[in-house]
């Protein structure tokens, strides 16, 4: 197999030899293990792929199936690990990285309430898209609710990313470096939402606190202990 013909950009350039020599297998082990917590760059072989596909030289309909399946196969070994060891690993390093067993508990909360949208949406995150699958095994998200929504984002994820690599064609140069910088703006305003978030629901525990402990303002019921009465 050879590249195409059209001029790549460096990440794109890079993988291009990658996938000359091993082909539909590069595509499923990069994706596979960009989806269960190895930082490799999955996303861009699965871009570079449906450029391939786009000019002729894979099958689109098999660069996605391997896509799809690999994705899917690799979050669910993030699942497992996370299912099986995660809990030893918090309760024995939690405390080394601020994971205290009150804050995995919240976190156990938020994922019970919103865990299937942040697995559906997380693979258009870095990082997230590494981890979440990981987190979700942790936090004891069930695994009949984890699997529907690992495909959906499986699916979701592969259908933009690929299609979008298929299209584009001669022009995935520029294409390529703008749907970058859009998704870095898109990680800062998910990121912006999720402290706003976070903040948010530190200050209710605190003030939760504050009321159990009774340190909070005294209501005003109209009489003073230092004051005449009226």
């Amino acid at each position: 197999m050879s590249a195409p013909t059209t001029p790549l950009p460096g990440a794109l350039a890079g993988l291009a030899p990658l996938l000359d020599h091993y082909g539909y297998l590069a595509v499923a082990l990069l994706v596979l293990l960009d989806n269960c917590a190895v930082p490799v760059p999955g996303q861009t072989v699965l871009v570079l792929a449906s450029v391939y596909a786009g000019t002729g030289h894979l099958s689109f309909p098999a660069v996605l199936l391997i896509a799809v399946c690999a994705a899917t196969l690799g979050n669910s070994l993030g699942y497992l690990v996370g299912r099986t060891g995660g809990r030893a690993f918090v309760h024995r390093w939690g405390r080394y990285v601020l994971l205290t067993p009150a804050r995995m508990e919240r976190a156990d909360g938020f994922f019970e309430r919103h865990g299937g949208k942040v697995v559906a949406v997380a693979r258009f995150v870095d990082v997230l898209r590494q981890t979440n699958g990981v987190i979700a095994g942790t936090t004891g998200m069930p695994w009949r609710r984890f699997l529907p929504f690992n495909v959906l984002g499986a699916v979701l994820w592969t259908g933009v990313w690929g299609t979008f690599g298929y299209l584009a064609g001669a022009n995935i140069g520029g294409m390529y470096r703008t749907a970058i910088r859009y998704q870095v703006w898109f990680a800062i305003g998910l990121g912006v939402l999720v402290a706003a978030f976070l903040l948010r629901q530190v200050l209710r525990y605190r003030r939760r606190r504050r009321e159990d402990t009774g340190t909070g303002p005294a209501p005003d019921d109209g009489s003073s202990s230092d004051g005449p009465w009226p």
